[in-house]
């Protein structure tokens, strides 16, 4: 990785970045042999080369691999099979919307909200989902989970036409919170 050339087209040679911090210069990796002068200039005045700097560069040209990059079937298998966990919910989703666009809302968010809790069980169980996995494994189960169980719950007490499920408390909450 090289670092870009800032505005006067020196690479890496600015005096901060824009929140302050002070931006080492980038000197080229120039193998270093012990005894051996490294050129013309530091024979002349004796010095060392500079070592290549550790830090980040500044401006860089890729990013990290994300967590959920990872397979979840081996690789010689193709990318849809690979990723089977994420498209299973990504199918069970748009059923869910498929049904509540044609008429049927309870099943919809029904189908929508069991997907999730699928989600966090296979987040759960699975050693690797491949794009599932955005955050870390606790937390991703955590939101799937209860993302999933209140989409349920939802839909279970929905008032039109009955609902299916009665919580004594819902009622007097609505009431409370519209009136």
């Amino acid at each position: 990785m090289r670092a870009e050339p800032d505005a006067d087209g020196t690479a890496g040679a600015g005096a901060a970045r824009a929140n302050g911090t002070p931006v080492a210069p980038v000197v080229p990796a120039t193998p270093v042999v012990p005894g051996a002068q490294a050129g013309p200039a530091a024979a002349a005045d004796g010095a060392e080369p500079a070592a290549r700097s550790r830090r980040f560069p500044s401006i860089t040209r890729d990013t990290a691999r994300p967590e959920g990059s990872g397979r979840a079937v081996p690789g010689a298998v193709s990318t849809p099979a690979r990723q089977w966990p994420m498209l299973s919910v990504l199918t069970a989703t748009a059923v869910g919307l498929l049904a509540t666009a044609f008429g049927h809302p309870r099943v919809g968010c029904l189908a929508i909200g069991v997907a999730l809790i699928a989600a966090s069980v296979m987040r759960r169980v699975l050693p690797s989902v491949g794009m599932l996995a955005v955050r870390s494994r606790f937390t991703d189960m955590i939101t799937y989970g209860l993302l999933g169980v209140a989409i349920t719950l939802l839909a279970l007490v929905m008032a039109a036409p009955k609902p299916w499920l009665v919580l004594p408390f819902m009622e007097s909450a609505v009431r409370f919170t519209v009136r």
